[in-house]
């Protein structure tokens, strides 16, 4: 599995080609490059290979063999002795000694039962227990927990050994591997109207067919890894090889994501590497007693805004624990790739604290660059690439580093997306701060089309980060409180909610067909889920409240929400029959900002957007590329056989069914907007409308 190309990028020439300015800091990419490749070399020659490397989650641990055996092995470099305790042995502490071995590990055997069972019966509560330097003994769970769980009344979690007779068998292949993603970002715990922790039961078998009725091809899985604090999101991880046990066991999960895979959906898990929680009870922090395990010592080892602690990228046994979490959740699981979260963090050592990042290429480059986690990010992509070339990964990344979704070869990141971050800001400013009447048309299509060349980007309009409190989503700052009283169809509607619905979707189809090459939108975003996302903490009395998706309201036929929600499916399925999101980026003919018009061309399909809140225009000249004619785009819907028009202002979304969608245009050899062909069209305020050539 060694990289080609020795010490040098094989394939740096071509980058530096495709964007000479990058040319001043060839030698930041070769130096990046060559850290990489001997730290691979290293492992090829001292571990067996980076496959074996990281298959070590099948070691670590405790693993049981096929006779029962317990095999068991944990890295403690700063322990003075290690033991294991639990309900197997009446918690003796000292009853199961491991055997120190080279470089901090320690290891144990137990012999299977005489009656042939295993010597640690699933289900059984365990602890590594701790002899640290100072004598005290600390009761631990292994990093390499597969399961841990919280008895209610209790703080921490426990350690259960999870070694079932019968685990769950996958059915399904994954699917094949997407041009494009339309991503449906999840988060299992509120995938519920109930005001309760939701299970992985409840996703598999009621939000999974919502996601696939939509129109949606992958899935991204917020807080799956055990985090001991339910209101941190699943930012701060306290257990990297177990499945949340909130949410239902392992096998749930299992049967949850082989059960999307049977629909065709894309199975993404949101990964966090790029800190752990401070936890040490039922955490990584302190494991052997030291600050020094698994993290940097000292101050260097803290996040100061997050209050986490923070790897040490250049430790051996930490690349090997971070390399073999990611190999069990692909070969355990069954997921089909990973978000990596806070990206920037691990970049910098500066970790984007109190810094703005200009595009200034000197940003990118020297002593404040963590080339280590880089190396680490390097060494991930190039291991998933390598052994399940299926797989997809992101990058959430603000700091907009260049070549970080170029492949390893050019001395790029190797990741496969980057996520838009500029958008959703850019939305949330616009709508804040300006008027209807002084929207940038210029401005907005800079951001939706200003991204580096070949490396693929997600857009999207808005995602958790807008939905959670202290902030607003999109359908709150447009409507605010008279969400409350006047989305029901029975009440008039009112110039604030007809304009927030309007501009809802306006918003999100242009985010989705000018924006990059995939799309993500958070659950519930779609159709305009009222209020905020907080959950239960003592500064809201532990309620579950604003901890739900209240997925009903589209059903009720009384209220708009279904507006809202019915354009967002025929949206994602207009690009599914498409396909704009794997074509190449848009032609942009038009950005009028009197008449508040955008017009652009892509995967043969015209889009035209009018964003002036109240002027309508008869006739109005949009230049094209393909003469043709042009009614509007038709796309069928599920089970009915009519045909229904792609029009966001069609009643079925809301609108004022101001175009007759019967209506043909015919285009002329007449240029304009340095297009050779043009036609005329009725665009109403408000109003966005899509075109085909039926010519084609």
């Amino acid at each position: 599995m060694a990289a080609a190309g020795g010490t040098q990028p094989p394939q740096l020439p071509q980058l530096l080609e495709r964007d000479p300015y990058l040319a001043p800091f060839e030698t930041d990419f070769q130096r990046r490059y060559s850290l990489f490749y001997n730290r691979l070399r290293n492992i090829e020659e001292n571990e067996g290979g980076l496959d074996k490397f990281s298959k070590s989650y099948k070691t670590f641990g405790v693993n049981q063999f096929v006779d029962g055996g317990i095999y068991c092995k944990e890295w403690a470099p700063g322990a003075e002795a290690v033991f294991l305790a639990g309900d197997f042995n009446g918690w003796n502490p000292f009853s199961h000694p491991y055997k120190k071995m080279e470089y901090g590990k320690w290891e144990l055997f137990i012999p299977p039962g005489q009656d042939g069972y295993p010597s640690v019966p699933h289900g059984s509560k365990l602890k590594v227990v701790i002899r640290a330097q100072n004598g005290d003994l600390l009761y631990r769970i292994s990093p390499w927990a597969r399961y841990v769980a919280r008895d209610e009344g209790k703080v921490n979690y426990d350690w259960v050994h999870w070694n079932p007779p019968q685990s769950y068998i996958h059915k399904h292949p994954s699917p094949k591997r997407l041009k494009s993603l339309r991503i449906y970002e999840s988060h299992v715990g509120i995938a519920s109207p109930e005001g309760k922790i939701a299970s992985y039961k409840n996703f598999t078998y009621n939000v999974l067919p919502r996601i696939k009725d939509l129109g949606y091809n992958c899935v991204q899985l917020m807080a799956i890894m055990e985090h001991a604090y339910y209101a941190s999101f699943g930012y701060q991880v306290t257990s990297f090889f177990a499945a949340s046990s909130r949410y239902g066991t392992p096998d749930d999960l299992k049967e949850m994501i082989d059960v999307a895979h049977s629909m065709g959906i894309t199975v993404l898990l949101d990964v966090v590497h790029s800190h752990a929680s401070k936890n040490s009870e039922d955490g990584l922090n302190k494991f052997d007693g030291t600050d020094s395990c698994f993290f940097h010592s000292g101050p260097k080892g803290t996040h100061q805004l997050w209050d986490s602690r923070l790897f040490d990228y250049a430790n051996w046994e930490v690349l090997r624990f971070l390399l073999s979490n990611l190999r069990m959740w692909i070969e355990d699981y069954r997921f089909d790739g990973f978000r990596f979260d806070g990206i920037t963090s691990m970049l910098y050592h500066h970790h984007g604290i109190g810094t703005g990042f200009s595009g200034d290429y000197n940003e990118y480059f020297g002593l404040h660059v963590d080339e280590d986690a880089l190396c680490y990010l390097m060494l991930a992509n190039h291991m998933i690439n390598f052994l399940h070339p299926e797989c997809i990964t992101i990058a959430e990344d603000v700091s907009g580093m260049p070549a970080l979704c170029r492949p390893v070869a050019e001395g790029g990141g190797g990741f496969d997306y980057r996520l838009a971050m500029a958008i959703p800001d850019k939305w949330i400013e616009i709508i804040k701060e300006l008027k209807d009447e002084d929207w940038n048309m210029g401005n907005i299509v800079y951001t939706l089309t200003n991204r580096r060349y070949d490396e693929k980007y997600i857009a999207y309009a808005e995602s958790h980060d807008q939905a959670l409190v202290g902030d607003k989503t999109l359908a709150f700052r447009l409507m605010d409180a008279e969400m409350y009283t006047n989305m029901s169809v029975l009440s008039p509607l009112t110039p604030v909610i007809d304009r927030g619905i309007q501009l809802h979707k306006m918003i999100r189809l242009i985010t989705h067909a000018l924006g990059g090459e995939s799309y993500l939108n958070f659950m519930g975003n779609e159709f305009g889920h009222p209020e905020w996302l907080d959950f239960p903490r003592k500064g809201n009395n532990e309620s579950y409240h604003y901890a739900r998706r209240q997925f009903n309201l589209t059903e009720d036929h009384l209220l708009r929400y279904r507006f809202l929600n019915s354009f967002d499916r025929d949206m994602n399925k207009l690009e599914e029959r498409f396909g704009w999101l794997a074509s190449p980026p848009a032609f942009v003919s038009e950005k009028h900002e009197s008449n508040k018009v955008i017009a652009f061309e892509r995967a043969g399909l015209i889009f035209i957007f009018n964003f002036h809140p109240y002027q309508s225009y008869v006739d109005y000249r949009v230049g094209i590329e393909t003469p043709g004619k042009y009614p509007f785009l038709y796309c069928f819907a599920l089970i009915v056989k009519y045909k229904i028009l792609l029009d966001s202002d069609a009643a079925e979304y809301g609108g004022h069914q101001r175009l007759d969608h019967s209506t043909e245009y015919f285009s002329e050899e007449y240029p304009h907007n340095y297009r050779p062909n043009s036609l005329m069209v009725y665009i109403p305020s408000r109003v966005a409308i899509v075109l085909q050539n039926m010519d084609i």
